[in-house]
């Protein structure tokens, strides 16, 4: 009742099987396994594409790539073309910003190397020069705000006037802090000489 087949006897699915493996399979004929879901299909199909066959060389790849744009960022820092720029500095807003700020003075562009001379004049052990450095701190403070602040209104009144319709969020602050640099080293670098109006 229990007992095994014969090795010598085959099953009629093994018979079946044997057959289709002699014979080309029909188009019409069922392929003997459930079609994949569709989300199934694009979830293999993606994991294909995004997993590397050599993950040695897809990297050094990227930080090829990586180094290629760096390099190009720098210089379109360099000449301000606007391509390559980083997102911070991309647009006609931007720009404006840029030429506006360094076709003037400004007094916080100096702060640097008056904190320096200030610094210096306080540290000497006498002190009335100590009472003198520490009036001056006071009065470069005052003449940054001043001036910073009389820049921002003419900023706004250009931006206005201008740029009507262009998104102009963070364009004063962008301004302000390109006025903290020296000239020399603001990137972009400068487009326009002193005195030439945007």
């Amino acid at each position: 009742m229990f007992r095994s087949r014969a090795k010598t006897e085959k099953s009629p699915t093994d018979q079946v099987t044997a057959d289709l493996s002699q014979h080309p399979r029909d188009p019409q004929a069922p392929k003997g396994r459930p079609t994949p879901k569709r989300s199934e299909a694009q979830s293999q199909r993606r994991r294909a594409a995004t997993t590397p066959l050599d993950r040695k060389a897809a990297a050094k790849r990227q930080r090829e790539a990586r180094r290629a744009d760096m390099a190009r960022q720098r210089e379109a820092l360099a000449s301000g073309d606007e391509r390559y720029l980083p997102a911070r500095d991309k647009g006609e807003v931007r720009r404006f910003v840029r030429d506006f700020v360094d076709s003037r003075f400004c007094v916080a562009e100096f702060f640097l190397p008056m904190a320096v001379v200030i610094l210096i004049a306080s540290m000497v052990r006498v002190g009335q020069l100590q009472n003198i450095a520490l009036l001056l701190w006071l009065g470069v403070i005052v003449m940054i705000l001043v001036d910073s602040a009389g820049l921002a209104m003419r900023l706004k009144k250009q931006l206005r006037e201008r740029f009507p319709d262009d998104p102009k969020r963070g364009a004063v602050a962008y301004g302000l802090m390109r006025t903290l640099q020296m000239r020399r080293l603001r990137l972009p670098k400068p487009q326009v000489k002193r005195g030439e109006r945007p």
